[in-house]
């Protein structure tokens, strides 16, 4: 109920900030920003298959930047969460890189990819890496060394405790650093599909924007905010899950 009563003030203001900038001459120009317009448009947008069309390119350069910057954070993070001498070692590199914005390496990405997409999913993944990387090695960090003991004890070599009690002692860690991923990442594709790419939802606001297509430019707001909640809240349901199914044993 609180959420509807949220939802419903968040509309009022937008409608409220509408009315003014349309009774305003010198902000009359923006007046497709406004919620009718914008829902029109979107609805619109949605019956003709605009939305799925830029939304698609986009969700696969998030996906890929997710999946590389895994593949990088997850065992760099188990390694540098059991040991301590690497972890003293990385720790300040680590966190100096990851006070500099993803945006910034955005001269270095283009010179290195031969692809505007590739670019883009490097700038991702530059920007994941970093949230999944901390969350893994905090887990480690955080797992009962009697359960590696045990393990040990019982004959496991490095890859079955890998397998049978690391990952399954992280997963939850995994998954939350990977929310967190997302929401960088959400938040980094649209200026960087500024660059010369023709597709995506980044695009699709540029070209609105050089268009004065204004109630458009509202619409795939609207989209991007739309997705990006729906992703948040489908991973949050499963961390949730994987929280109760740990804790029920």
């Amino acid at each position: 109920m609180n959420g509807l009563i949220g939802i419903a003030l968040l509309l009022g203001l937008w409608w409220l900030g509408g009315l003014i900038v349309a009774n305003d001459p010198d902000l009359y120009a923006f007046a497709n920003f406004a919620p009718e317009p914008t829902l029109k448009r979107l609805w619109s947008m949605v019956l003709s298959g605009e939305v799925i069309s830029m939304s698609g390119p986009s969700l696969e350069r998030v996906g890929l930047g997710l999946i590389y910057a895994a593949a990088f954070g997850v065992p760099v993070g188990i390694l540098i969460g059991r040991a301590p001498r690497i972890h003293e070692l990385t720790n300040v590199p680590f966190q100096f890189m990851r006070m500099i914005s993803p945006l910034s390496w955005m001269p270095i990405a283009v010179m290195a990819f031969d692809t505007w997409d590739g670019a883009i999913v490097f700038l991702i993944a530059m920007a994941a890496v970093w949230p999944i990387l901390f969350s893994t090695a905090a887990g480690v960090r955080r797992i009962d060394p009697a359960w590696l003991k045990v393990a040990r004890n019982l004959g496991a070599g490095p890859l079955h405790m890998l397998g049978s009690v690391i990952l399954p002692a992280i997963a939850v860690d995994i998954l939350q650093g990977v929310r967190l991923a997302l929401g960088v990442a959400w938040v980094v594709l649209v200026p960087a599909e500024y660059l010369g790419v023709t597709s995506g939802l980044g695009f699709a606001i540029n070209d609105a924007r050089d268009t004065l297509d204004y109630d458009r430019l509202a619409a795939t707001v609207v989209v991007i905010g739309i997705i990006g909640f729906a992703l948040d809240a489908a991973v949050g349901r499963i961390v949730k899950k994987l929280n109760w199914v740990r804790a029920a044993h």
